[in-house]
């Protein structure tokens, strides 16, 4: 009998139930009980739909209210010691550990993988100490044995955990930390035996990764040590193939190993092979990164020889955790018949690993109607028309190396650009967005619902633009942006002018903490039918006579925040988005704007896992970005940002972008990622960020300065501008202006200080 199980569910709530939770225990407005009994109600609905669909298991512990990474540093008891919190934390305590609070900055934040989920980055030191701290992951799984639910736990693995963190300290490798941590693991191993757990579930997705020979070793070491604890471990990794970490995880003493079929299903036949006799299989067979239907009857055909193999001991699951895809199509009444019926999300996903457990246990017969229904959606994907654009085609066809390169070297676009703007040093500006504020959100409502016309949304969205305006005239901003009152994310608001991209009403998925996004879907070939952001800022230069940036999303951006259609190669799609990009950025020049800000912040999530597979895709993500910045003349100057990520590896690949001036994220790491930038002598302009707008914590213009001095100890002075970390869409007015005029006085200190030497 194939068993079924999850990795792990969205744990944001059918409706975002713990977005609003969570921001409403953070305004004050709820206690921490009452956060805690909406996590209940999201575990209990997830845990029962799990059950109800027929799977083997509930998967306990992949629930968090901000992060799983952050839950493993409360259950280790290793916070940063910068906080003075101690071993067992409190829930108010946990969250400023991500938000940061008046004494200390958020811890780090990354992104887990090449996904667009961000992560809490575990700071370690030499004398760094683990104890078994918060007790929510035993809690939980007496909440679920309580309901009558068969539990599997889940934990992140030692190994894992290590190597995702930072080492906060000069002068050791956490490697050597290893030893400390596992008798905690073990602990927790032992605990949960004593709760009658039979399976836990160990992620270990860094056996996907291109590893040290010295971390790959550890894994034996760590596993002896943790299969002494007496429960069935469950070894599971994700994201990719394992390749030269294949033998290593296939001969761990654990009692099953769980192997992305998706992402590393060419695999599979050396896996059976070398597979041990008694150990499980669990085959990710179900895609759990994308959105469209998987091809269940080619399921079949590849697990039936092997089902008669294994029995028991073949566990179907979805690639990886669905945390990744929105919970259920249940409520998308918006989309089209013929598009809804291409797509699976979790619950769907769910459903599909029903009709694949009843299928092998029963017989295809049992699901023929579910197989028969799931091939005719297949072929309606394939044979529609909708999804091939002959012009799109051609045009693609038509791209020579001189639509990929400005007409000039960047120094002789320097020269151009500082003559027409002259701008003083230092010069300050924002990342593109302003608070969303309760009168912009109620106005797009009220749009979207036809409670207003066109011309009132448009009056409405001008007065929230002049409103911007006039706060960056009046804080003495040098590049001000019209503040995208109008777009609601930064992928959605292109996509919905684009062809080939659809939209779901409630296709929600976290990004961190309460940060929800609602990707689009790119089912077919991309172009734009007319301009999408010329009027808003030609209106916002209007009303200064101070530059005004154009603000664009970028290409990979576009792509990796989207769910992408898997028909044909990423890098065509990406070149059509480029030239939709190249089209818009022409018509702002064209409209008198003459600095465009292209962003690209998930440049590097986009990189393969494994080296080995970088320079495909630097080639053509390099090239698509240079595709949509090539059109416009030398004079204008092109912007990009690039946040929560480690860039050091592909500097080179960056520069190739050729963008005038780059924006990164860097006040969590206090500058420490400038380092690669100065180390690489990055040729082209940089702006550090230099306060973190993901906390409502406000840093005063002394440690701005402190930041930027920093800066300019590996970046020239004259190549440096000043700007928050990212946008700040999320943040309200007061705390926004506040920052922005203590980062304002920053720079005009430095400047003061930079006249004074040359005085000297």
């Amino acid at each position: 009998m194939a068993l079924a199980h999850v990795l792990g569910v969205p744990r944001i709530g059918a409706n975002r139930e713990l977005k609003f939770s969570q921001e409403a225990f953070w305004r004050g407005e709820i206690d921490a009980a009452a956060l805690k009994a909406v996590g209940s109600g999201i575990r209990q609905a997830n845990w029962q739909r799990q059950h109800a669909a027929g799977l083997d298991f509930v998967t306990v512990g992949d629930f968090a209210f901000y992060d799983q990474m952050l839950n493993h540093v409360a259950l280790l008891g290793c916070a940063p010691a910068r906080f003075g919190f101690g071993e067992t934390l409190e829930l108010a305590q946990y969250f400023q550990l991500a938000r940061g609070n008046a004494a200390c900055h958020a811890m780090e934040m990354t992104k887990w993988f090449d996904t667009n989920y961000h992560y809490l980055v575990p700071e370690l030191k030499p004398d760094s100490r683990f104890s078994l701290g918060a007790q929510w992951l035993f809690d939980e799984v007496a909440e679920a044995q309580t309901a009558g639910f068969n539990v599997k736990p889940v934990l992140i693995g030692p190994l894992s955990f290590l190597w995702l963190a930072k080492e906060k300290a000069a002068g050791f490798d956490r490697l050597d930390l290893l030893d400390r941590l596992l008798p905690v693991y073990a602990q927790i191993l032992a605990r949960l035996k004593t709760q009658g757990v039979e399976w836990v579930q160990i992620d270990e997705p860094i056996l996907s990764l291109d590893l040290p020979s010295g971390w790959r070793a550890a894994f034996e070491r760590a596993y002896h040590h943790l299969n002494a604890a007496g429960v069935k471990l469950l070894l599971a990794s994700y994201f990719g193939p394992l390749r030269e970490n294949l033998l290593t995880a296939l001969k761990l003493p654990v009692a099953g190993v769980h192997v992305d079929c998706v992402r590393g299903g060419d695999e599979l036949a050396q896996v059976i092979d070398w597979l041990p006799a008694t150990k499980v299989l669990s085959a990710g067979v179900i895609d759990g990164r994308n959105i469209w239907k998987s091809d269940l009857n080619a399921v079949f055909e590849r697990l039936e020889g092997l089902h008669l193999r294994l029995a028991d001991r073949l566990w179907l699951a979805p690639s990886c955790s669905l945390l990744h895809v929105p919970a259920s199509l249940a409520g998308e009444a918006g989309l089209d018949a013929e598009l809804k019926s291409w797509l699976a999300f979790a619950d769907e996903k769910i459903a599909a690993l029903a009709t694949l457990k009843t299928g092998f246990n029963e017989g295809r017969p049992a699901v023929a109607a579910a197989l028969s229904d799931n091939a005719r959606a297949l072929a309606s994907r394939h044979a529609s028309q909708r999804v091939h654009d002959e012009a799109v085609a051609a045009r693609l066809a038509a791209l020579t190396s001189l639509h990929d390169a400005r007409n000039k070297p960047f120094t002789a676009r320097q020269a151009l650009q500082r003559e027409r703007f002259r701008l003083p040093l230092f010069p300050t500006t924002t990342i593109g967005s302003f608070p969303q504020t309760a009168a912009i959100r109620s106005a797009r409502a009220r749009f979207k619902k036809g409670e207003i016309g066109a011309a009132g949304y448009a009056a409405a969205m001008q007065r929230e633009i002049r409103h911007a305006v006039e706060k960056q005239e009046a804080l003495g901003l040098d590049v001000l942006v019209h503040g995208e009152a109008e777009r609601n994310d930064m992928v959605e608001y292109f996509g919905e002018q684009l062809t080939g991209f659809a939209f779901s009403q409630n296709g929600w998925v976290q990004s961190y903490g309460s940060r929800c996004v609602k990707p689009p879907i790119v089912y077919g070939d991309v172009s734009r039918p007319q301009p999408m952001t010329v009027d808003w800022a030609r209106y916002a230069q209007s009303l200064t006579g101070k530059p005004m940036k154009g603000m664009l999303t970028g290409p990979v951006t576009m792509l990796q925040w989207s769910f992408v259609r898997d028909d044909q190669p990423r890098a065509a799609t990406a070149l059509q988005i480029a030239l939709a990009i190249r089209d818009e950025a022409v018509d702002l020049e064209a409209a008198g704007i003459g600095i465009i800000q292209i962003d690209e912040p998930a440049y590097r999530e986009g990189l393969p896992l494994r080296r080995a597979d970088w320079p495909p895709y630097l080639e053509w993500a390099s090239r698509a970005f240079r595709i949509s910045a090539s059109g416009v003349n030398d004079a204008t100057q092109i912007h990009t940002h690039m946040c929560y990520s480690e860039f050091n590896d592909i500097l080179p690949a960056i520069a190739a972008m050729d963008a005038d001036v780059i924006t990164i994220e860097t006040s969590r790491s206090d500058m420490e990622l400038l380092r690669g930038f100065g180390d690489f002598d990055y040729p082209n302009e940089i702006g550090p960020g230099v306060y973190d707008i993901h906390s409502p914590r406000i840093p005063d213009a002394e440690e701005m300065v402190r930041l930027l001095e920093k800066a300019a100890q590996v970046i020239a002075p004259e190549k440096l501008w000043v700007n928050p970390d990212c946008g700040l869409k999320t943040r309200g007015w007061a705390e926004t202006e506040a920052a922005l005029s203590q980062m304002v006085a920053a720079a005009r200190s430095l400047r003061q200080a930079c006249q004074r030497a040359v005085a000297r």
